[in-house]
C-alpha cells in the first residue's frame, strides 16, 4: 500500500517519581492509505471513518479528531492537518 498523506502527532506520558512529575513526549505518524488510516497502535478502515475534524488551541497546536464507528479518537498535533484532511476528503 502506498501512503497518500501523513501527519505527525504526539503522545505525552506523565510519570510521578519521588514526588516529581516528569513528562515525556514521543512523535508518531498518522498515515493515510487508500483503504485505511493507521497510527502507531491501530488502523481504521476508511469505510468505518465518518469524518475528520481539527480544533486549534494556539500557535498551531491542537487536536485532530477521527470520528469512527468505534467513537472519536483524539490525536495531539503541533501543525495544522489541513492537507491530511483534504486528502482524506478526496477519498470519500
Amino acid at each position: 500500500m502506498n501512503v497518500i498523506a501523513s501527519h505527525p502527532y504526539y503522545v505525552v506520558t506523565r510519570k510521578i517519581e519521588s514526588n516529581v512529575q516528569a513528562s515525556h513526549e514521543s512523535e508518531h505518524e498518522l498515515l493515510l492509505y487508500g483503504e485505511c488510516i493507521a497510527c502507531s497502535l491501530k488502523s481504521f478502515w476508511l469505510k468505518d471513518v465518518y469524518d475528520i475534524s481539527y480544533k486549534s488551541l494556539n500557535e498551531g497546536n491542537g487536536f485532530l479528531y477521527l470520528h469512527t464507528h468505534q467513537g472519536v479518537h483524539t490525536f495531539y498535533v503541533k501543525q495544522n492537518p489541513a492537507l491530511f484532511i483534504k486528502e482524506y476528503k478526496k477519498l470519500q
